[in-house]
């Protein structure tokens, strides 16, 4: 029986978390022989009572086996690849965390051990100015560190916005689900995630068939976490995922940043008070990021330059640089009203313009002639 049969067999043991599947995987010597013996003392391993001892002598092998028969045949179907935590392509980060799962689904062609990984979360409710600045960093990321590794989890809000951002400036981006690989929570997104699965990957703990149920979340946390070198977190209020996330961020001794907001702005009361606790580095540009994470940029590859070639093209950019010309610097809403466009429309011509080195993002949401 393949191998890998063995290890999802043994995912699929309710009541086994990842660190006492570890333990007994060290205990025994290997996945195959939990499965090929009928009965074991499992109340000699370390960490095992008698009633999961019990437990684990009365599952049966042979159906668990059998399910995870079928779900190896809906990976070899779909080109899915699967890492188990003893394999040599794991990745890395996640194998210094003690909860971390013990085997992932990947669809996708990301390598998980990039020298730089960041993950970008906030709220499913962001303002203008969130998304702004989650448009920013990733440009930024993109002209300065454009192998830098963009992690999410697909949901509504800064999720989706980050990985948009990163498969615009043609970065690798990953996201991680709450289900299995078999469908894409929110539907809405599953046309950024086949884009995803061509620059970057969509991973999952779960198997196909597993429901994005909201304890699953919270399980994916760990994951977004765990594959970083640092947790961005844009916007959130004083409850809710993208905090739960920061926490575990600090557990695994991963840096965490968060944008600063204006007082009594509650899209912005979880970052500040991140910030006012000490548990977040403020975050307004990559210098920051830089800083505390000791990056060294190139300055012969990584400084954008003003191409004499480059120009507005469209007439929603013609007007921001028309405007800009005059007031030299401008907020985005600001601006969005005087060129008289919505402020997404007016965000994403920004980018543009930013990314032909027209126009520079200054934190708080300005933007100026280069």
């Amino acid at each position: 029986m393949p191998e890998h049969i063995y290890k999802i067999a043994l995912s699929l043991i309710k009541g086994i978390g990842p660190k006492l599947a570890r333990t007994l995987v060290a205990y025994f010597g290997s996945v195959e022989f939990l499965f090929e013996e009928k009965r074991f003392p499992f109340d000699k391993v370390p960490g095992i009572g008698k009633h999961i001892s019990d437990m684990l002598n009365s599952i049966n092998k042979e159906a668990l086996l059998q399910k995870a028969q079928k779900e190896m045949d809906f990976v070899a179907k779909h080109g899915i690849d699967i890492f188990f935590f003893l394999d040599d392509d794991f990745p890395k980060r996640l194998t210094n965390c003690d909860d971390a799962p013990i085997l992932l689904y990947s669809m996708g062609n990301a390598d998980f051990d990039s020298t730089k990984m960041i993950s970008v979360v906030g709220t499913r409710r962001p303002t203008d100015y969130g998304i702004s600045f989650c448009e920013q960093i990733v440009s930024e990321l993109a002209q300065i560190y454009p192998d830098t590794v963009i992690v999410s989890g697909l949901a509504y809000g800064i999720d989706i916005c980050a990985h948009r951002a990163a498969l615009k400036h043609r970065m690798t981006t990953v996201a991680v689900l709450a289900h299995g690989l078999d469908r894409i929570y929110p539907a809405t997104h599953s046309h950024t995630a086949r884009e995803m699965v061509a620059n970057g990957a969509l991973v999952a703990e779960f198997m196909s068939g597993t429901q994005p149920d909201k304890q699953n979340f919270v399980r994916r946390n760990r994951i977004v976490a765990g594959l970083s070198d640092a947790v961005i977190v844009v916007e959130s209020a004083q409850k809710g995922g993208a905090l739960i996330t920061a926490s575990i961020a600090s557990d695994y001794n991963r840096d965490v940043f968060a944008l600063p907001g204006r007082i009594g702005d509650e899209a912005s009361a979880g970052c500040n008070r991140l910030i006012k606790s000490n548990r977040a580095n403020l975050l307004e540009s990559v210098e920051d990021l830089e800083y505390i994470l000791n990056w060294q940029r190139n300055p012969k590859s990584n400084t954008i330059q003003k191409s004499i070639f480059a120009q507005p093209e469209t007439p929603e950019e013609k007007k921001i640089m028309d405007i800009l010309l005059v007031e030299k610097e401008l907020n985005l809403n600001v601006l969005a009203f005087r060129c008289e466009l919505p402020v997404g429309k007016a965000s994403s011509s920004l980018l543009e313009l930013e990314f032909k080195g027209l126009v520079k993002s200054r934190p708080g949401g300005m933007f100026k002639i280069v």
